[in-house]
């Protein structure tokens, strides 16, 4: 059996999800260094909270993508051999859930903000899928997949007051 998923990260048409992610990546590290800094001045204190929260899971969404991407171009290159990048790759978290629409704060977070997180969770999905295809790693993928309002508001917390 073909696995497309393989064929595409072990080719040359890698190159083109190997770029939107490590753009993706500068883009967000732009915006949360300069235009993000100065819009989260004017805030509410609920939503400055929120966006400080959603930033740090931004960041990490960012930092495993931009992991396995380069894992990937190792293993593409010749770098490394793909047992060294299942391996690796098992590091790797592709699991983060979502943002929380609903939590309070939501609808004042700046709306290039909220775009770099919806993208980042798109691109997160794509690579999650060809990582399972790849390597099977069993993880359950649920695009439809919604935190509790409960547990999401607790990760939250944990987050912006660093104790998760």
């Amino acid at each position: 059996m073909v696995k497309l998923a393989e064929r595409r990260v072990f080719s040359h048409s890698f190159k083109p999800i190997y770029d939107e992610g490590m753009g993706l990546v500068e883009e967000a590290a732009d915006f949360l260094d300069g235009e993000g800094r100065v819009l989260a001045r004017s805030l509410s204190r609920v939503a400055a909270s929120l966006y400080a929260a959603e930033s740090m899971r931004l960041t990490t969404r960012l930092m495993q993508i931009a992991s396995w991407l380069l894992l990937q171009r190792a293993a593409n290159s010749g770098e490394m051999t793909r047992d060294q990048v299942a391996a690796e790759k098992a590091k790797v978290r592709l699991d983060n859930a979502g943002p929380d629409e609903k939590a309070p704060g939501w609808e004042e977070l700046p709306t290039r903000f909220v775009d770099l997180v919806y993208r980042s969770v798109r691109l997160e999905e794509r690579v999650r899928r060809m990582d399972q295809e790849i390597y099977g790693d069993g993880l359950d993928f649920r695009p439809d997949f919604r935190p509790s309002p409960v547990s999401a508001q607790i990760r939250l917390l944990e987050t912006a007051f660093a104790r998760g």
